[in-house]
């Protein structure tokens, strides 16, 4: 038997998983945290000491008060930008360059019969999770590997603020065949200078948008490949 040729790993389930794990920790989440840790153990995607570090996480859920836990979530993914799990937010900022990305990504979804529930945003992680689960093992790596120098960012500012969900991101690049490593992330602004308004006619203040006449990049997230593969974004693992 020839290791080159064997097929990839599927990992349908443990994206699905992961992507839950991302989600707001409402109580319909944390009763299904036994079906989620027993789907990660069933499809073996990730190596046993990740499988330990997510074991660590779950329970973690499972233990503390509902709103301890909620609480924490909105204060590590809703406040600040390092860790927001929007990947335009890493990618575009502020800048008028979002708009278009959004509505590309949201193409690439409806062309794999995905469709979005009504105030779902496009590019959360969790969404795009949910995407790359309908792919195929090689596409799904491949699309990981696209957004791998976000998944690093994310993953470094968890890192930094000693947080447990850190371990959802490093199995997120694991399965894109990266190392999870710790990278430069720019030091969140005060609260204050965030919500600042901008001088008129200087360009925007914020992050991603520069001033006028001063070169933008452009950086849109691209998955490889489209199928027709039928999903909700919403599907449990």
């Amino acid at each position: 038997m020839s290791f080159f040729n064997a097929s990839p790993v599927s990992m349908t389930k443990t994206l699905r998983v992961l992507a839950h794990l991302l989600s707001y920790p409402d109580a319909e989440l944390r009763a299904h945290l036994p079906e989620l840790q027993a789907a990660l153990r069933e499809e073996g995607a990730l190596s046993s000491a990740r499988l330990a570090e997510l074991d660590g996480l779950i329970t973690r859920l499972a233990r503390r008060r509902s709103l301890d836990v909620e609480a924490d979530h909105v204060e590590l993914f809703d406040r600040g930008r390092g860790s927001a799990l929007h990947l335009f937010e890493h990618v575009h900022g502020d800048s008028r360059d979002r708009g278009p990305a959004m509505v590309d990504l949201c193409q690439t979804y409806e062309a794999a019969g995905l469709f979005l529930a009504p105030g779902e945003l496009p590019d959360h992680l969790t969404v795009v999770l949910q995407y790359a689960s309908t792919q195929p093992p090689a596409q799904a790596k491949a699309f990981l590997g696209e957004i791998a120098h976000i998944l690093q960012v994310i993953f470094s500012a968890l890192l930094r603020r000693e947080a447990a969900h850190a371990c959802v991101l490093a199995a997120l690049l694991d399965l894109a065949g990266e190392k999870a490593q710790s990278v430069p992330v720019p030091p969140e602004p005060e609260l204050d200078e965030s919500w600042a308004e901008p001088m008129a006619f200087d360009g925007c203040s914020t992050q991603g948008q520069a001033r006028a006449g001063h070169p933008q990049p452009i950086q849109i997230v691209r998955p490889p490949v489209r199928t027709a593969t039928q999903a909700t974004p919403g599907a449990s693992a």
